[in-house]
């Protein structure tokens, strides 16, 4: 390339940028490290939301920034590792889809975090002052609405209901639980809330790994339960392949905290659109990028939900779909 026409490249690459952003990084295009606890496929699915995201807040891959992706296969104990192998690609901004506790504790407290697909509070966990304004270097997307996890999870439950009316014992699955509070805590404190009005006994089952499973199931089938919840911790859909199956195996009726169980073959689903949190994540990415400051960043809920029910799955447990969950479902999956 001639030297006139390196510098022309490079003139109009830096006018496609704001000035700001640019005397604030040390490399050009800037690195977006990319995060999740999931498989493969599961984590490259998302990512085209998040580029969907940076896209339509006006960046271009390659021009205006790069990504490095890293994904856990469903094992936890491998994010730490992972939080410092992105670290030492010196990344413009760390983008976390669906976990946060690793990289609060791994990460350089310089670099600035967008979460997604984040169920839990980032208050209660001290990432922000606020939701309307974090005041940190954390902020991004979480899937509950205005009530918090409580609130969906009593919708999600009032939808089952309606689709098995004889449900009388729901057995609730997740973990691990710890001396700190998860968001399975506030599953079951919503469950038995709601579970009392309609006349439901919600009992959970706590796992501290996914080999406590079987035993958990085995447990909740002696106790008689006529249905069981699967949580939304993360230890239940990174291991989704090993976890629906088991269920099936029960031939009980299963209610899923992510649209993705009842498209893997449980009976049913209510939840947040996760790709649309992704997207707006990287709406958030792109922003920092060009300059603002992460705790300036309104901390945005969900205001997009799946009501998903799987038809073929309620053939084989004999369940009727009442036409009043067909017309609120979103999705019905032959």
């Amino acid at each position: 390339m001639k030297r006139r026409d390196f510098l022309q490249l490079a003139s109009s690459a830096a006018a496609a940028w704001p000035l700001g952003a640019l005397s604030q990084q040390s490399s050009y295009p800037p690195l977006v490290a990319v995060l999740t606890p999931g498989k493969a496929d599961w984590a490259q699915e998302r990512l085209v939301a998040l580029r969907k995201g940076l896209q339509e807040a006006g960046l271009t891959e390659g021009v205006h920034y790069t990504i490095a992706l890293r994904f856990a296969e469903g094992q936890i104990d491998r994010l730490p590792t992972l939080v410092k192998e992105l670290e030492a690609m010196k990344p413009a901004v760390f983008f976390t889809g669906g976990t946060f506790l690793a990289v609060r504790q791994e990460l350089r407290p310089d670099i600035p975090v967008v979460f997604a697909s984040i169920a839990a509070d980032p208050i209660e966990y001290g990432l922000a002052q606020s939701y309307a304004r974090p005041g940190g270097r954390f902020t991004g997307h979480v899937l509950n609405a205005l009530g918090g996890e409580e609130s969906v999870t009593e919708k999600r439950i009032a939808h089952f209901k309606e689709l098995v009316p004889t449900l009388s014992r729901l057995g609730l699955i997740g973990g691990p639980r710890t001396g700190t509070v998860r968001l399975f805590d506030h599953e079951v404190s919503a469950a038995r809330a709601v579970a009392g009005r309609l006349g439901i006994e919600a009992t959970p089952y706590a796992i501290q790994t996914i080999d406590d499973l079987e035993g958990a199931v085995a447990l909740a089938l002696r106790d008689r339960v006529d249905a069981f919840y699967v949580s939304g911790e993360p230890i239940m859909i990174t291991n989704l392949g090993r976890v629906v199956p088991l269920l099936a195996k029960s031939g009980k009726p299963t209610l899923g905290s992510y649209v993705d169980w009842a498209r893997a073959g449980l009976l049913m689903a209510y939840a947040a659109d996760i790709p649309d949190s992704y997207r707006r994540g990287g709406v958030y990415v792109a922003k920092i990028l060009q300059g603002a400051k992460p705790g300036d960043l309104p901390i945005e809920q969900a205001s997009k939900f799946t009501l998903a029910v799987n038809a073929k799955t309620a053939k084989l447990l004999g369940i009727n779909i009442p036409v009043s969950v067909l017309a609120l479902a979103d999705e019905v999956i032959e």
